[in-house]
């Protein structure tokens, strides 16, 4: 009975102590605006940009796209527009087209407005170079120190995946790798991407016996083994993008979540102009892919 008892008033304490009241903070409010989320790659493929209002910071209704804007990029001889999806409203995407390294491109939005204004909106963004390609992409379940806290975290093997390509001599370039597995995305969002600012390692042979030696290899994904089966085709599409893109992908990471002691969405920069009637982000990348097979060895 004592034990019962005991018992009985530790989940009442339990319940008493996971009660919390909910408080709801004064955040000041601006007028809404244009979220913008555009990009455009050196990839032959339909390039999206997608336009919404912002919304007040408790508001949970249903995000209010833009949609009848015209949208298009330029580099000053051609220009691509972005037709509005007719069934995903507020999301325009271009025809086939790849765009060119090296290329400064010009974001150009206009939503009309309620008053038959029409709001102007643009960004500017140089497409960074790349490497002409990787020459191999390797799975390695040793790789000294690297290995020991995700190994001890999993308690299994773990399969690093390491690019091996001679990087440009150019130290601000930054290179963000979208791994997929059997052409399913593993990083479908900003907040699960990782970012490899090359630096001091500009001109380097990425991962080559000179990293190698002085234990400094460059991974950028790793996989529990137990989560893959012989056969299983590894991709990795890796980005050259700004290092204004960086802080962007950095200020919403520290920004995310729904407590605004913790961070507000107002905390995200911005390169989408006017400042005080758009956020966003219009970024280019050229791009280099890779793949390899786990063999299971």
């Amino acid at each position: 009975m004592k034990q019962l008892c005991k018992l009985l008033v530790f989940i009442a304490f339990a319940v008493c102590a996971s009660c919390t009241e909910d408080i709801r903070i004064d955040v000041e409010e601006g007028e809404p605006m244009i979220g913008v989320e555009a990009s455009f790659t050196d990839e032959m493929k339909r390039h999206e940009a997608i336009l919404s209002y912002t919304a007040k910071f408790y508001d949970d209704s249903p995000t209010k796209m833009v949609s009848g804007a015209t949208v298009f990029v330029t580099d000053g001889a051609d220009t691509i527009y972005f037709i509005e999806d007719q069934e995903n409203k507020g999301h325009y995407l271009t025809d086939l087209v790849a765009g060119r390294k090296n290329t400064l491109y010009r974001l150009c939005i206009e939503v009309p407005e309620a008053d038959g204004e029409t709001l102007h909106l643009f960004s500017e963004c140089m497409m960074p170079n790349n490497v002409e390609c990787i020459d191999s992409l390797v799975l390695s379940h040793f790789n000294g120190a690297n290995d020991t806290m995700p190994s001890t975290i999993f308690g299994d093997t773990i399969e690093w995946l390491y690019p091996y390509f001679q990087s440009l001599p150019d130290p601000t370039i930054v290179y963000m790798p979208v791994i997929s597995i059997n052409d399913s995305l593993l990083s479908d969002s900003l907040t699960q991407r990782m970012t490899i600012p090359v630096g001091g390692y500009a001109g380097y042979y990425i991962n080559g016996p000179e990293m190698q030696e002085a234990n400094k290899e460059i991974p950028i994904a790793f996989f529990r083994r137990s989560n893959l089966t012989p056969g299983d085709t590894i991709h990795a599409d890796m980005f050259s993008i700004s290092p204004d893109y960086i802080y962007f992908v950095y200020s919403i990471l520290v920004s995310s979540g729904s407590n605004p002691m913790l961070g507000a969405p107002a905390n995200v920069i911005s390169n989408i102009l006017p400042e005080d009637k758009a956020v966003g982000w219009f970024y280019t990348a050229s791009v280099v892919s890779a793949s390899v097979v786990f063999d299971g060895k």
